[in-house]
């Protein structure tokens, strides 16, 4: 993607199955929905540090295995990295203060997931079936573990709640 692009539409990728690796330029302020979903070899991707957002299944169904969220990035939309079954890492910035229902569900090869303090609540579903992960560390800010959150999470061996937290929904930890 082009240096002065600062928008990519919904979709503008979906479907492109070749597709292996892509950098996405710090002019680009925001990632639509959809745009890379069922871009399944797309292994690889750089996201500026200027994005703000990322949509509704933006990344969903990717073959993406590990991903960075730019610091700038403040809201992931729902199911934005939903059946990324390669994912083993990805890293949270300690400036997300929102994330959609099923953002990392079914990333069944994840292994460990930090929480950063900016979020108040983790959102139901967020990491439904993530039958790989092991260790869930939550920030200290979160209040509020939505309903099947770590639902089906197998393998997790060491789940760290804070004492803030105050409201636990159902089957959050079923599993």
């Amino acid at each position: 993607i082009p240096d002065g692009v600062t928008n990519i539409g919904n979709a503008a990728f979906q479907y492109c199955s070749s597709l292996s690796s892509i950098t996405i330029p710090n002019t680009v302020t925001s990632i639509g929905e959809s745009v890379f979903v069922y871009c399944s070899d797309l292994t690889n991707v750089a996201i500026g540090s200027s994005i703000t957002t990322i949509g509704y299944q933006a990344f969903a169904s990717t073959g993406l295995t590990s991903v960075t969220i730019p610091s700038n990035v403040t809201s992931i939309g729902q199911q934005a990295f939903i059946n990324c079954s390669s994912l083993t890492s990805v890293t949270i910035p300690n400036t997300i203060t929102s994330t959609g229902e099923g953002v990392f569900a079914f990333c069944t090869s994840l292994i460990n997931v930090t929480i950063p303090n900016s979020l108040t609540s983790i959102g139901p579903d967020a990491f439904l079936n993530c039958t790989g992960l092991t260790t869930a560390t939550i920030g200290n800010s979160v209040r509020s573990i939505g309903a099947w959150a770590f639902g089906f999470c197998i393998s997790v061996a060491n789940i760290t709640i804070s004492a803030n937290v105050t409201n636990i929904g159902g089957f959050a930890l079923s599993g």
